[in-house]
Formats: structure tokens, sequence, C-alpha cells
């Protein structure tokens, strides 16, 4: 009875000790999976900054184009002010045309109202000039608005990149396929290529 439960216990002693080596080869050949976790980590801290960069790209567009739309509306009120005066100083001279085609001119009168459309006419200058400074402001903003929409379109694709990336890690970690992890990390070695790009190499 004794040889018998020795030999039980024997078996028992091998079998704990033929899965301690399992496990232990198991854990030896999945230790791959630690630098899986430290990839996507890395990924996904490159992806929250690209995010955020990219947010601030659409919100650099919004204010560009609301800077636009104020300029544009700041030119149609000098323009529509311009068109008054000019429709003042018509009434001035066809008046002054009148006075000069009299038999006896008011030289007096026709002095005063020279003087006016005179006046007129430099504000209309200065109108003029105004109106065009805020057609130029209204130009620069929509070009920096169209700049800053092509920076946030490009880095979207970088988030988009980055988010595949750590999808295809995921399913590395479950699955224990290792080509998924080559694959993720070149997804996100593009997506980082792609962010510098942006942040370094595209024009604002």
């Amino acid at each position: 009875m004794q040889t018998s439960d020795l030999d039980v216990l024997k078996q028992l002693v091998a079998e704990l000790r033929a899965e301690h080596v399992a496990e232990k080869e198991k854990a030896r050949r999945e230790s791959w999976t630690k630098y899986v976790s430290l990839t996507m980590v890395i990924i996904a801290v490159l992806a929250a900054v690209a995010t955020l960069k990219g947010g601030g790209f659409s919100t650099r567009t919004l204010k560009e184009m609301n800077e636009a739309t104020f300029n544009q509306t700041q030119a149609s009120d000098q323009w529509s002010f311009y068109q008054a005066k000019s429709i003042k100083q018509n009434l001035y001279e066809i008046e002054g045309d009148h006075l000069a085609a009299a038999p006896v001119p008011d030289a007096a009168a026709v002095a005063r109202l020279k003087a006016k459309i005179d006046k007129y006419e430099k504000e209309k200058a200065d109108i003029t000039a105004l109106a065009k400074k805020y057609e130029a402001a209204r130009d620069e903003a929509r070009k920096a608005a169209a700049g800053a929409a092509e920076h946030s379109r490009q880095m979207g694709l970088s988030i988009t990149l980055f988010q595949i990336a750590i999808a295809l890690g995921a399913m590395c970690l479950i699955v224990k396929k290792k080509p998924l992890w080559i694959v993720s990390s070149i997804l996100g070695a593009l997506a980082t290529a792609q962010t510098i790009y942006v942040f370094y190499f595209l024009p604002l």
C-alpha cells in the first residue's frame, strides 16, 4: 500500500514538473509579446499627440475662416460706403454742371460744389484703400485656412494609420501571431513618418 502511494506521489510530482516545464517553455516562446505591448504603448502615445495636433489644425482652420469672413464683411461695408459717397458726389457734379451752364454762373457756389466734389473724391480714395486692405487680409486668412485644413487632412491620415496599427497589435496579443506585430510596427512607423512630414515639411 505504501509502495502504491509512493508511486502515485512520484507520478503527481512528475506531472507537476512537466506542467512547470511546459509553462516555462510557453512563457519563453511568448516572451516577445512584452515587446508588442511596449510597441503598442509607444504607438498609442504618438497617436494621442497626432490627434491633439490634428485638432489644433482644425481649430486654426475655423479661426482663419472666421477671420476671412470678418474681413470680407468689413470690405463689403467699405465698398457700400464707397457707393454711397459716389452717389452723393455724382449729385454734386450734376448740380455743378447746372450751375456752370447758367447764363450767369455763381462762381462762389460752383467753387463750394467743387470743394465738396474734391472732398468726396479724397474720401473715396481712402475708402478704396481701406477696402483693399480688408480684402488682402481676407485673402491671407483664406490661404492660412486652406493650409491648416490640408495639415488637418494629412494628420487625419496619420491618426488612421496609428489606429490600424494599434488594432493589429491588439489582435497580435490575442492570437499570438508575430506577422501581425510586424505589420502593426510598419504601419506605426509610416504613421510616425507622416506626422513628421506634416509638422516639418508640409508648408502651412
